[in-house]
């Protein structure tokens, strides 16, 4: 299979429908990602086939220098392109120069001396204990059918006690809870990269969502979707974004609030509440704790007083 290219050549081509293949298959990158590298990849090669005057070979990409790197970057920069869709781009271009170095070996040295742009920092902007108490307070007020309000109630309440991402929640099957009591309850969650988490449940949530489940007129197997629309299908992620942005604008509350909003606001409320930074990561599913770090606004004077607070050398 080669990558429809008509910037490349067929090597070329190949070698990139190859790559998105591996992403897809062996990495397990999510579609929308594999979309997106693909995408960086075919603006690189035309910029490529203008810069050098002819589609590129597989030699003449191999051959690129820290100059030609740059110039891409320059361009882009012409272009009026984010700084964040090039560090991106920039991303997948490393990504497919380092599949060809390790399945193929052929390598460019000259990509390493690149450097990625500095973007600003953005911390994320968590709801305060208020915000977030009247938001789950006012949901199932707000819907209609009575069902519907229950099942929002249940998933607002999951993504703030459980301090999910709205794809992990609204990918969960029904069997995922099992029958145990409310208050013993926890839930595997598979998070980016097709990595595990285990995620207590409290009971708070568990008995919303068992409320839920009772009221729902749709009849869901354990292979079913937890949470589903009016039609009993899986609930999408764009009908919880505006059922949000209805209660944004109902509460009068900031255009942050989003789903996401209550992920942060459960890493941001249980640090204020003295859990440990390590245990939040574990809980958020994040490979780094650097990760965490940002979900949380800790700042370097915060970590150093819980790292002598904590270390036993300290």
């Amino acid at each position: 299979m080669t990558l429809p290219v008509p910037s490349a050549r067929a090597e070329v081509g190949a070698l990139a429908a190859e790559w998105c293949s591996w992403l897809a298959h062996e990495k397990r990158r999510a579609a929308a990602s594999v979309k997106a590298y693909r995408t960086d990849l075919i603006g690189f090669l035309k910029f490529c086939a203008d810069h050098l005057g002819e589609p590129p070979d597989l030699e003449q990409l191999l051959g690129l220098s820290t100059a030609d790197f740059r110039a891409w970057l320059a361009w882009r920069y012409r272009q009026g392109l984010a700084r964040t869709s090039t560090a991106r781009a920039l991303a997948a271009l490393r990504n497919f120069y380092r599949y060809l170095d390790r399945q193929h070996g052929r390598h460019n040295p000259a990509l390493k001396a690149l450097r990625t742009p500095r973007l600003a920092r953005r911390l994320p902007r968590p709801l305060s204990t208020g915000q977030a108490r009247e938001l789950i307070a006012t949901v199932a007020e707000s819907a209609a059918p009575d069902w519907v309000g229950r099942r929002d109630t249940a998933l607002l309440l999951l993504l703030y006690g459980g301090g999910l991402r709205i794809g992990e929640a609204l990918a969960l099957p029904r069997g995922a809870l099992g029958r145990t009591p409310a208050a013993q309850r926890t839930l595997m969650v598979t998070g980016k990269g097709q990595r595990q988490r285990l995620v207590p449940v409290l009971p708070v949530v568990a008995e919303a969502i068992d409320a839920y489940l009772h009221a729902c007129p749709w009849p869901l197997g354990p292979a079913s979707p937890l949470f589903v629309g009016l039609r009993g299908k899986r609930l999408q992620p764009a009908v919880v974004r505006r059922r949000m942005r209805d209660l944004r604008r109902l509460l009068g509350l900031p255009e942050s609030a989003t789903p996401h909003a209550l992920r942060h606001s459960f890493a941001t409320h249980l640090l204020a509440g003295g859990a440990d930074l390590r245990v939040i990561q574990e809980l958020l599913g994040h490979a780094s704790l650097s990760t965490t770090q940002g979900y949380t606004g800790v700042e370097g004077e915060r970590l150093m007083r819980l790292y002598h607070r904590a270390h036993p050398r300290a």
